[in-house]
């Protein structure tokens, strides 16, 4: 496909981050075209879409569409990614966690020619994080700090009973790698699990999760160390309507898309 051809999109899920992303294509993105979505609740879906674009099961969404948003489930990744791989086509990963339960997708992907993109989402730096690992890195260390109820209910802390609803300061909840915390945190830390593909891989990242009753925003530190160079780097991310999701990861995928087609692409 030219450049010039309009990138057909569709969208699966219309939570928090699905539903920013099809009202950004919904109100004009160059270089891109809502062309389908799907949802739990088709009817509700249809009725929230401002365009008349189809609204169809997950496995009526390829044939209408060159790449797809991942924005669902954690569990639904396999059924949306694969029609789309297996077509040569292209999938925007979301639920990055996933992706360590489901690695036959990335040998899709390598069979039949299609792209599994992670965008950068949550967190800065991992052009930085890339560029390094064509060297040597020594180690790539990341600190989460979340409030309270953006770790509500996290599997994790059910299991091994840790409670977070009445603390008064912060406490560390987790402290492991981004493989162990997809598991236990598979709402929570896609962001750790994307650091950790862009650098030395989801068993030798180190991690740490906070619940602090402080905060209003999600943080993430980063430190690595490599032959390269030694960087680190924070952001604090706006939670979205959904408090176990940053408003700047609908952003990012549109950032992404944008990048398809863009004249000009600034970063690897």
């Amino acid at each position: 496909m030219s450049r010039g051809a309009p990138l057909r999109v569709a969208v699966a899920g219309l939570g928090a981050v699905g539903t920013a992303v099809v009202a950004a294509l919904e109100a004009g993105l160059p270089g891109c075209v809502l062309a389908a979505v799907s949802a739990r609740d088709l009817g509700a879906a249809r009725a929230r879409l401002a365009a008349d674009v189809p609204v169809v099961p997950l496995e009526d969404l390829e044939p209408l569409a060159d790449i797809v948003v991942e924005a669902a489930p954690a569990a639904l990744l396999p059924a949306i990614a694969e029609p789309f791989l297996r077509a040569g086509k292209g999938v925007v990963v979301l639920s990055a966690g996933a992706l360590l339960r489901a690695g036959h997708l990335i040998d899709l992907a390598r069979e039949y020619g299609g792209q599994i993109t992670v965008p950068t989402g949550a967190l800065l730096g991992l052009d930085a994080v890339a560029a390094a690992a064509e060297g040597v890195i020594h180690s790539v260390r990341m600190v989460t700090r979340k409030p309270v109820r953006g770790l509500l209910g996290a599997p994790y802390l059910v299991e091994n009973k840790i409670a977070i609803e009445e603390i008064t300061e912060p406490l560390r909840v987790f402290k492991g790698t981004p493989r162990e915390a997809a598991i236990g945190f598979p709402a929570n830390l896609n962001v750790a699990v994307a650091l950790s593909l862009a650098g030395i891989g989801p068993d030798r990242t180190e991690l740490e999760i906070w619940a602090d009753p402080a905060l209003t925003r999600n943080t993430h530190r980063i430190e690595v160390e490599a032959d390269s160079a030694s960087f680190s780097m924070s952001i604090e991310n706006i939670p979205s309507e959904n408090p176990k999701t940053g408003r700047i990861t609908a952003l990012s995928v549109l950032a992404c898309l944008r990048r398809m087609r863009a004249p000009l692409r600034v970063g690897t």
